[in-house]
């Protein structure tokens, strides 16, 4: 299996004709899927009193991102099956065969360029997406009204800390100046409940928190006391407290793992984050598969007749991966699949699909 470029011309030439046809694809799927969007949102936007046409803007400046990455890879595979359908159906394909070109090296320049595409995909997601997803889920919570200002107040906090449950019906400030509101510790020995604290608030102090007006119910004894001084969560930082509901596509790569260290930490699980994590980086290179899985469209005379035929196997293998992705993923929210394997699962198997069928048919 020979996976070095034919020539510099061939080269240039497959690349360029490549990423401008993936681009153009693009481009049309952006402005259809955007409008068909803004007519289904329109009414909900133009329905908050004093919304007009710079919120509508406004809206698809924040959904087309959004568009844009997840529509990418269906693009790049488009792009593929119709550079590879063209240059088959103009005799280019046999032309390059004929002067010692393999599969693979015909399919080498695409495989270059895709790369470079999914390289630009994760720092456009990370950078540009993650944001434009934050805002528009802000916006879309108050119904495409003014979004309110980030009070820094955290509800229905929970923590586990050791065998014992700590939760906190609000969370508000930052660093020393963290206060627990409504707080209600379960104190568990060994996965027994052993007694109920509950509490108007809670402070820091020293290295742990002292419970504010505590009362304690023993569970054993039936009986409720005072509990004055209660000190819980010994060694736990304040920002184990402040940590708001966490969602993937909202958080760049970076700020996602720190979340992910924190909340495990915490004790709170974290295998759908883990497995989003994984996903930003396997999501992007599902570009480089899709020359591999259109390959097949590229090869064969195109005078048999069975240039179409071959163009939809090598769509139905590019939708098929799309499909699995989606489904591994959706396994990993609900933990059934271990993260790594509900993000990088599908990548393996139709890597190794594209390469079987390329080589068993042209190799």
């Amino acid at each position: 299996m020979n996976l070095s470029f034919g020539s510099r011309t061939i080269t240039i030439y497959m690349a360029r004709t490549f990423l401008v046809r993936s681009l153009a694809v693009l481009a049309a799927l952006v402005i259809v899927l955007l409008a068909l969007d803004l007519l289904g949102e329109s009414g909900d936007i133009l329905a908050y009193k004093g919304n007009g046409s710079p919120e509508l803007w406004t809206y698809a400046s924040l959904r087309t991102p959004q568009i844009i990455s997840r529509f990418l890879p269906f693009a790049v595979l488009l792009g593929t099956l119709i550079t590879l359908a063209t240059l088959n159906q103009n005799s280019e394909i046999i032309a390059m065969k004929a002067a010692s070109v393999s599969a693979h090296q015909i399919l080498a320049p695409l495989i270059i360029a895709s790369v470079a595409v999914a390289a630009v995909s994760f720092a456009f997601n990370d950078r540009i997406v993650t944001r434009a997803t934050a805002t528009l889920s802000a916006w879309q919570a108050v119904e495409y009204g003014p979004i309110p200002a980030d009070r820094g107040i955290v509800t229905n906090v929970w923590l586990r800390d050791g065998d014992d449950l700590v939760h906190a019906d609000t969370v508000g400030g930052r660093g020393a100046a963290t206060v627990l509101r409504g707080v209600t510790v379960y104190d568990r020995d060994g996965g027994i409940l052993k007694s109920i604290v509950t509490a108007a608030s809670a402070l820091q102090q020293g290295d742990g928190w002292v419970l504010q007006g505590a009362q304690r119910f023993d569970v054993a004894a039936g009986v409720r006391a005072p509990a004055p001084g209660y000190r819980i969560a010994q060694g736990v930082t304040p920002d184990r407290f402040t940590l708001a509901d966490v969602h993937p596509d909202e958080r760049s790569f970076t700020d996602l793992s720190d979340a992910i260290g924190e909340l495990s930490a915490a004790g709170r699980p974290t295998g759908p984050l883990r497995a989003g994590l994984w996903h930003k980086i396997s999501g992007p290179l599902s570009a480089v598969l899709m020359p591999l899985l259109a390959g097949v469209a590229a090869f064969g005379l195109a005078r048999s007749g069975r240039l179409f035929l071959r163009a939809v196997l090598g769509m139905a293998l590019g939708f098929a991966y799309f499909v699995a992705d989606n489904f591994a993923l959706a396994m990993g929210n609900l933990g059934a699949y271990p993260p790594s394997l509900a993000a990088w699962a599908p990548f393996v198997l139709f890597l190794l699909i594209g390469e079987a069928v390329l080589i068993r048919t042209e190799e």
